[in-house]
């Protein structure tokens, strides 16, 4: 049997027999709003039943009609996150075609985008503790500002998917899409308000999670309004730390029986992974007249996390294997973060055009620790380097930061009879750093214990330091312009043109002997301007149809990895610098309605060269990003959505696509493969699907609305590798979903529960081949793991508006 299979059964035979019949029932009793179609209303009346309603977007700078847009474009309501009580971006994700979320948890979701749109990636599955350098391929945006920081979805207005490159629209490239959310501004025409208060219960833990959250809007004066929002989650860990070293007063494993002696003691810590998050915004806006108005916003974030979530492989070192939730590590894993964005945007009427300004200032940073061990064990380090220390506990502590200071300003033509246009002018000034503190826990007072006479020799715990300061700055100017030839043909021409600047500096120390000890510190820079192109043709065969074709372009900016050179610890100088990676995306669509039903299908094809690889160097295994040659990916994304009359909704999707390496991928410095031509992309499933429907039935002067909805996704890989460390398969699951609600005067009462099947969705893997136990090296512990999404959870969210 390979790795492969090896790991796949292992995590099946973990999964309830009953997991079958749960899907089969569920998809039966479908019962949930269109996700990305329909709009509620916080007004309706008792007995009043929910239809869909047009949608409003505003992805070319003006507000229209969603399928009016000559592009592929989802939307999500803020209404319809509200009434489905969804948890996070990754179940919101699972609801549209074409996009996908690796689901790592809650621990793991701020420090790398999971968003995959169209299978552009190259990334593990499982990477997610430490910052990366390559930026993402996905583009996410709060209001205006480009940031990638999961905030709560609370008090949003919409969220808008768009498909494919998106330079010649907004200032950030996007290289494969853009997801933005859009939140609620202040209204100065009411006073209103919102209250809600939930409870839950989630498998394999018996502790009650709750959240809360107050939206608040005060208009101050005819012109002048403030809108105040809060949400607070604190919801109980599920994951169970089997292995735990116990530790003394200093964080060092005790030694029961002497520091020489190879005991050690053990202790467990049941439901772990804790989340406790803080969230708030605040919003004032001034509108003196009909042609000016002024929006001010701060918004902050604060999370903090117990540990991981995930279920360790195979058996601990004294042979016992692991439950579900059950994981081997020796130390906890805690992290914290926190982000704050304040933003400035006017918009000013000039008749022919609005003028939009939008400044702001962000700063995103945090901390996180993980086990290291089975990562030294897999690597044989503890036996060859650390002479088999008896209760070996590698820990790495990591920091992460990234701020920004962002300026975009865009006119936007009203609405012509001939032509209508967008140009835009943006610069953004970005600082991030990274570090990296490992320590083998104890190690050299085991040593000095151990060998005396050289005491001298180790210097301390900690055998590598890393620091990394990186500085962008990027130039853009961009529009487009659409030509209306006839009352149904429009032409659209767009561009990108930009120039952007790098500077990376990196301090690495290796080694805790004295004798190896080697720091180095190295640097880089990086410029690059380039132009981008898009064209777009629609033909609008009927008023509510259209048929519509694009060619667009997109860039992601290259970099210094700043790797040392020379030294005990050099690596080749191929590993310096890694290339801009580029898109050309090829699509061809029709999007419309037909009576109560809206659709929208197309067929795609994106060239991608010198992707991004975030990788490590092949000697030392700093981190590095390198590129591989091409790759691309083709697929189709259909999905209607509609309303049959007496309250029942529907919204289905699907999702066909095949990405893969167009050429073999050779390593930096060509010291090994990463993978053969025709090698399927990591991430990216061929096949997904999501369903969901609802039911209002007037009831008791009120009304009971019925919701469901059911996501499937084939197999799909791991990571791009050769190595059966790392390449596995990922199985095929479902998960389904419900929720009823009963809605009177300005009460809403929701039971919802998730993953009815309590389907064990494992969406990357730590194998036991690079991280698993190794009692040769008096490492008991397990540091492999299937990060899997959140088990069967059901809940009650009481609402009040006001």
């Amino acid at each position: 049997m390979n790795s492969r299979s090896t790991i796949n059964a292992r995590m099946q035979s973990r999964r309830p027999r009953h997991t079958v019949l749960a899907v089969a029932i569920a998809s039966a009793l479908l019962v949930q709003a269109p996700a990305f179609a329909q709009t509620g209303d916080d007004t309706k009346e008792p007995g009043e039943t929910t239809e869909l309603a047009p949608v409003t977007v505003t992805a070319q700078g003006r507000e229209e009609n969603i399928l009016a847009v000559p592009y592929n474009i989802s939307a999500v309501s803020g209404d319809s996150i509200e009434e489905a009580n969804i948890l996070d971006t990754a179940e919101l994700m699972r609801s549209v075609p074409g996009v996908g979320v690796i689901d790592r948890g809650a621990r793991n979701s701020s420090v790398v985008s999971g968003i995959r749109i169209r299978g552009l990636n190259v990334d593990s599955s499982a990477l997610g503790d430490y910052a990366v350098s390559a930026a993402a391929t996905v583009a996410t945006y709060v209001d205006k500002t480009p940031l990638f920081a999961n905030f709560l979805l609370s008090d949003i207005e919409r969220v808008e998917i768009l498909r494919g490159p998106q330079g010649t629209l907004y200032g950030s490239g996007a290289l494969g899409g853009a997801v933005r959310f859009i939140l609620r501004e202040p209204d100065t025409e009411a006073f209103s308000g919102r209250v809600s208060l939930s409870g839950s219960s989630v498998k394999h833990s018996d502790d009650i999670g709750g959240s809360a959250s107050a939206t608040l809007n005060i208009p101050l004066a005819d012109t002048l309004a403030i809108r105040l929002n809060t949400t607070i989650n604190d919801f109980p860990g599920i994951t169970d730390y089997r292995n735990l070293y116990v530790l003394d007063g200093q964080g060092i494993p005790v030694a029961p029986a002497g520091t020489l002696d190879p005991a050690a003691s053990y202790r467990v810590k049941e439901d772990a992974d804790t989340v406790e998050q803080s969230y708030g915004r605040a919003s004032l806006l001034w509108r003196p007249s009909d042609t000016f108005d002024l929006t001010l916003s701060y918004m902050a974030q604060a999370d903090r996390f117990g540990g991981r979530r995930g279920t360790s492989l195979g058996t601990d070192g004294f042979g016992i294997p692991y439950g579900d939730l059950e994981v081997g590590s020796a130390q906890l894993e805690p992290a914290d973060r926190h982000v704050n964005l304040a933003s400035l945007e006017a918009n000013i009427d000039l008749g022919f055009a609005t003028l939009t300004s939008s400044t702001s200032s962000y700063n995103h940073e945090g901390d996180i620790t993980s086990e290291n061990t089975g990562f030294y064990a897999g690597n044989g380090w503890l036996a060859s380097f650390y002479y088999n220390y008896p209760r070996p506990m590698a820990s790495a502590v990591r920091t992460y930061g990234d701020e920004a200071f962002t300026q975009e300003l865009r006119l936007t033509s009203n609405a012509g009879e001939t032509v209508d246009y967008v140009l835009g002018a943006y610069y953004q000034d970005q600082k991030r750093r990274s570090s990296q503190d490992s320590f083998l826990r104890g190690f050299k007072q085991w040593w000095d214990a151990a060998y005396p006479a050289f005491a001298d020799a180790v210097v301390s715990d900690q055998d590598y330091l890393y620091r990394q300061r990186e500085k962008f700055k990027e130039t853009a100017f961009y529009g487009e312009l659409t030509w209306h030839a006839t009352d149904s043909v429009d032409f659209t021409g767009g561009f990108r043109h930009f120039r952007d600047e790098s500077d990376t500096r990196v301090q690495q120390t290796t080694g805790l002997y004295s004798s190896i000890i080697d720091s180095s510190d190295s640097s880089g820079s990086e410029s690059d301007s380039d132009t981008l192109f898009k064209g777009n043709v629609s033909w609008k065969f009927s008023p509510s149809n259209q048929l519509y074709a694009t060619i667009s372009e997109g860039y992601r900016r290259g970099g210094t990895n700043g790797t040392p050179t020379t030294g005990n610890f050099a690596e080749d100088p191929a590993w310096t610098t890694y290339k801009a990676d580029t898109v050309r995306n090829y699509e061809l669509g029709v999007k419309g309605a037909v009576g109560r039903m809206t659709y929208n299908a197309n067929v795609f094809y994106v060239d991608w060269s010198d992707p991004q690889i975030n990788s490590s160097t092949t000697n030392w295994g700093f981190f590095a990003v390198q590129n591989a040659d091409e790759a691309s990916t083709r697929g189709i994304e259909l999905e209607i959505a509609g309303s049959a009359g007496d309250g029942f909704t529907y919204a289905l999707g699907y999702t066909y696509t095949d990405a893969q390496l167009e050429a073999d991928a050779v390593a930096a410095d060509g010291a090994y493969l990463v993978g053969y031509k025709g090698d399927r992309l990591p991430g990216a499933p061929e096949h997904r699907f999501n369903a969901s429907a609802g039911y209002g039935i007037p009831l008791a002067n009120g009304l009971l609305t019925i919701r469901g909805d059911i996501y499937h996704q084939s197999d799909m890989r791991n990571a791009l590798s050769l190595s059966p460390r790392f390449d596995v398969d990922l199985d095929a699951y479902t998960i389904v979903n419900a929720s009823m609600t009963y809605s009177r005067s300005a009460w809403d009462t929701t039971l919802w529960i998730k993953n009815i099947g309590n389907t064990d969705a494992v969406n990357g893997v730590y194998t036991e081949l690079y991280m698993g136990t190794s009692p040769a090296q008096n490492y008991y512990g397990n540091g492999s793991k299937a990060l899997v999404t959140l088990p069967r959870t059901i809940g009650v969210t009481v609402s009040y508006r006001f």
